[in-house]
């Protein structure tokens, strides 16, 4: 994320907060009442993000590990498609040769 997206999330946020707020307000709570319940609900809505983002870790679903993957995905097709038809012939009896050993320990 850049500089610019946390900043308009901050701005964002706090015009929630508050047009939450004038909202509680206007459906007859009183002003500590509609302040508590207004921070109450974003700090809720808070925690809820930051659980989706720890569930996004734990499963290594994150772009970072999604872009590493991506790499070396297109650096092994890269080299997959720069060997002769011989050197994949040897890759595929070296491939056939350990399965076959694992299968049989």
């Amino acid at each position: 994320m850049r500089r610019i997206d946390i900043i308009g999330i901050g701005i964002g946020l706090f015009v929630a907060g508050g047009a939450l707020y004038l909202i509680l307000l206007k459906a007859g709570l009183d002003s500590s009442d509609a302040g508590i319940w207004s921070q109450a609900l974003l700090i809720g809505g808070l925690i809820g993000w930051v659980l989706t983002y720890l569930f996004r870790v734990v499963t290594k679903n994150m772009t970072y590990n999604q872009q590493v993957q991506d790499y070396k995905d297109a650096v092994l097709q890269k080299r997959l498609e720069e060997m002769t038809p011989e050197e994949l012939e040897k890759l595929q009896a070296e491939i056939e040769q350990e399965q076959q050993s694992s299968k049989n320990s």
